[in-house]
């Protein structure tokens, strides 16, 4: 039978409508299951230095890791102190094991706080104060400046200069270089000197010996 062009084109469309509109998108399988990011997780054992090195916050963390055993059995004899510029961190060692590892602030751009092999040659754990480094006052008792120089800013007519506090001191060598209590942002802020943590520097200080092996390294780390 022969239809008309026309017939016969509508005929057409009107099938292919029909079998579009038919077809019917299959539903989701309800066992399929999501995938989900991969999130990293610290392999090594919680409480071990491993772990504490890995964590993604390290090393510009706060935190102290403290190995009690280690530190407990720290002797004149077998303790060492290595400061890492690098990683503006520092680690104290009962011979070969880490007995602690903690926040530290060095030199800051024109003062550099040199690397080197040093032994403490001197403690003082209150009294000591910078005789180059501190405030000015004016004569009325106002401050006239913070973080001054004495070999560089003026004190001014009836003031006076006050050297800033330098608790638990343990000096390096006898040309300015020690560690001490101080402020530890989390990048080289100092005059030269290793400052370390408050709570931090209390502990440390009745362990660390006259003759006490110090290392300052300055290693190409980045984390």
């Amino acid at each position: 039978m022969n239809l008309p062009k026309t017939l016969l084109s509508a005929l057409l469309l009107a099938a292919v409508a029909v079998t579009t509109s038919c077809t019917i998108a299959p539903e989701p399988n309800p066992h399929q299951k999501k995938i989900l990011k991969a999130q990293w997780v610290n392999p090594y054992p919680p409480g071990s230095y491993a772990y504490f090195t890995a964590e993604p916050s390290y090393p510009k963390t706060y935190n102290v890791y403290k190995n009690s055993t280690a530190f407990g059995a720290l002797e004149k004899d077998n303790i060492r102190v290595e400061i890492d510029l690098s990683l503006q961190r520092a680690r104290i060692y009962n011979r070969k094991d880490i007995a602690m590892d903690y926040p530290i602030a060095s030199g800051r751009g024109t003062f550099p706080t040199p690397p080197g092999n040093y032994r403490i040659v001197e403690k003082i754990e209150r009294e000591k104060e910078s005789n180059l480094y501190g405030t000015i006052y004016d004569a009325e008792g106002k401050v006239h400046k913070t973080d001054a120089d004495i070999t560089e800013d003026e004190i001014p007519e009836g003031g006076e200069f006050k050297g800033a506090a330098m608790p638990y001191w343990m000096r390096l060598s006898w040309k300015g270089l020690g560690m001490h209590q101080g402020r530890v942002p989390r990048y080289p802020a100092s005059h030269g000197c290793v400052r370390i943590p408050s709570k931090v520097a209390s502990t440390i200080y009745p362990k660390l010996a006259i003759g006490t092996p110090v290392s300052i390294v300055l290693q190409d780390v980045q984390r």
